[in-house]
């Protein structure tokens, strides 16, 4: 009995090392993916769970790319029957319909305008419609020439995308129809911070939560907004700071909400359905690299930021060169401390009954003796 008892301790304590190894070593590995693709200016980033690979959009061609984790940059969809001066803002997947969504727009103003939503199916990946976007609203004096930028979709296949430009969101269902959900006054109640590069950009991320309703971030306000998507009611969702230039959202199973701009990314939680929300945590981003979009991976805790220097050609036009781009992993300090102090915790338990197990043990041993004596 006593051999029993001491060839287990080191059973015992190498499992208290491989728990402390597994857990909380990989949590401080931060996953990277730089790759190469000459002017594409990745603009938005979708994870395709099905084909594990990144999906990215672009601001310099009709076409959507696929990323590996290896970087291996390969052309998923090159529409070439779209207008010449179009490119490819915000996407995602419609995982029941096995759909991809794009947001279509042309963005040389000396151009015709032109919005649409397109939609590709993502086995054989042609294109079942393209929705063209307009604003309907007939009684407009002076028009704004529309920026239609991200979408999201719900559970029965309808789209939502948003017009940074006039600050309403349409509604385009799984037959290609479009109309306007939301033309709130909410959206246009707050200060507009108009010396800044993002002055321009109103309604922007947008990401569905299967509740029944939208959040919505504004780059030129900084704040958020919860959209029926039945009636498209707007109200604005109270937080503990503003999310100045916010660009990218997107929502965890856990009901949490990752926000990116280009300098900072935030994350944000609730406890009322998103009536109000606190920034839980944040990360100060590489400025120089513009990030613009966020994605949630296949397992829901792992985000990634898309650096995708869109900055330069919206600022420089033509007349700039890149060739190199990066996915990058964003670590949440907090979570990770908090993951932290459950294992600790769960090896304390686990070196206690260690501890009773081997007085249980030792007692047992002391008794048969007794009995053998």
């Amino acid at each position: 009995m006593n051999s029993l008892s001491v060839s287990s301790k080191p059973l015992i304590f190498s499992l208290i090392n491989l728990i402390i190894t597994f857990y909380v070593n990989p949590i401080t590995a931060r996953h990277s993916i730089p790759f190469r693709s000459k002017n594409l200016y990745p603009e938005s980033i979708v994870w395709d769970q099905s084909a594990q690979h990144f999906l990215i959009s672009s601001l310099s061609y009709p076409k959507i790319s696929s990323v590996s984790d290896a970087g291996v940059v390969e052309t998923f969809i090159h529409d070439t029957d779209l207008p010449a001066n179009c490119t490819i803002n915000g996407i995602t997947i419609d995982k029941i319909n096995r759909r991809l969504l794009a947001v279509v727009h042309a963005i040389d103003e000396e151009q015709p305008h032109f919005d649409a939503l397109a939609s590709y199916d993502l086995r054989s990946r042609q294109r079942l419609f393209l929705s063209p976007l307009t604003d309907y609203d007939v009684n407009a004096v002076n028009p704004i020439r529309p920026i239609a930028n991200d979408v999201t979709v719900d559970f029965k296949g309808n789209a939502y995308v948003t017009n940074s430009a006039g600050n309403f969101i349409w509604k385009v269902n799984d037959k290609g129809e479009s109309s306007i959900l939301s033309r709130s006054g909410t959206f246009k109640k707050h200060h507009v911070e108009a010396d800044k590069l993002w002055s321009f950009c109103g309604l922007n991320g947008v990401a569905y939560v299967n509740k029944g309703y939208l959040l919505v971030v504004q780059s030129n306000t900084g704040k958020m907004f919860k959209v029926d998507e039945d009636t498209g009611k707007a109200r604005l969702v109270l937080l503990n700071k503003n999310l100045t230039a916010a660009d990218g959202i997107a929502v965890r199973d856990n009901g949490d909400v990752v926000v990116v701009s280009h300098h900072t990314a935030w994350l944000l939680k609730t406890d009322d359905s998103w009536g109000e929300g606190v920034v839980y945590d944040e990360i100060a981003l590489d400025v120089k690299k513009f990030a613009s979009a966020v994605a949630v991976r296949n397992d829901n805790k792992r985000v990634y930021a898309l650096y995708g220097n869109v900055n330069e050609p919206l600022m420089e036009g033509n007349n700039v060169e890149r060739e190199e781009y990066e996915i990058e992993e964003m670590e949440w300090e907090k979570e990770s401390q908090e993951e932290k102090i459950w294992i600790y915790v769960l090896v304390g338990f686990g070196f206690a009954y260690f501890m009773f197990w081997r007085f249980q043990m030792r007692d047992l041993a002391k008794n048969m003796n007794k009995k053998t004596a």
